[in-house]
């Protein structure tokens, strides 16, 4: 399942986008206020606060050792976003497509802008972390042969006269055609595996330095994320007081 997650988590917010833009073809001006409106209504708003379980244990420290302790973070996170988009989902088909009042086009827009924030804050960051492991392991390996190298090097100081052609910058560029002669063993001279070892662990090392930079942006993306979810639950908070003030019509 957890391999399938991030097709079947996508599927449903490109669902939830098209319905969204169905406004344009569908409006329904009586379908919220009737009983199938009401049950997608109410049954979206409950899926909506129970998505908030995850928010809550995640930052109450007794709360999350209790519950940890029979449930794991991964299965809550898992939970928190399926409940989320499916929703969100029904919210959107309680709706009908009518956007009329100012307070349903606020909360219609904000659940959207919640899912999609969680779902890019989610999937990329999740890359990206994986990516920077991979190339860490990547690093320690090609520094571990570095050293290796280099204590070749140390052992026929000779050696490092080939290395005097590859001097200057534009002839590190074509080391690759201008040191081609292999040794006794199949391999390139000592001297220029340690340059072209180099090279590639700075290259490594630079593009972990931009992968973090990025994780670090998306973890201020998660943080946008939940200050919405703050305002989405606001504004459930409002559509449900106005719709018990003006009255339930579905349970009439």
């Amino acid at each position: 399942m957890k391999e399938h997650e991030p097709m079947v988590v996508g599927g449903l917010v490109a669902l939830l986008v098209v319905l969204w833009l169905g406004f344009r073809f569908h409006v329904s001006p009586s379908f919220a206020g009737s009983f199938w409106g009401g049950v997608f209504g109410v049954s979206g708003a409950l899926l909506m606060l129970l998505s908030a379980v995850y928010l809550v244990v995640k930052r109450v420290p007794p709360l999350k050792l209790w519950v940890t302790g029979r449930v794991s973070m991964q299965t809550l996170l898992t939970w928190h976003m399926y409940t989320g988009i499916v929703g969100a989902l029904l919210g959107l088909l309680h709706t009908g497509h009518k956007f009329n009042s100012p307070l349903g086009i606020a909360l219609t827009a904000v659940s959207l802008l919640v899912v999609l924030s969680g779902f890019v804050g989610r999937h990329l960051m999740k890359q990206i972390s994986l990516e920077i492991r991979e190339k860490k392991e990547m690093l320690t390996s090609l520094e571990l042969a570095y050293r290796q190298t280099v204590g070749e090097v140390a052992a026929h100081p000779d050696l490092t006269t080939i290395l005097w052609p590859l001097a200057g910058f534009w002839s590190r560029l074509v080391v690759g055609l201008l040191v081609t002669t292999p040794t006794e063993s199949g391999s390139l001279p000592a001297p220029v595996r340690a340059l072209r070892l180099a090279d590639a662990i700075a290259d490594l090392e630079y593009a972990i330095r931009t992968h973090e930079t990025f994780k670090r942006w998306f973890a201020a993306w998660l943080k946008v994320h939940i200050l919405t979810g703050f305002v989405l639950y606001s504004l459930l908070g409002l559509h449900i007081w106005a719709g018990i003030y003006f009255g339930l019509r579905w349970f009439a």
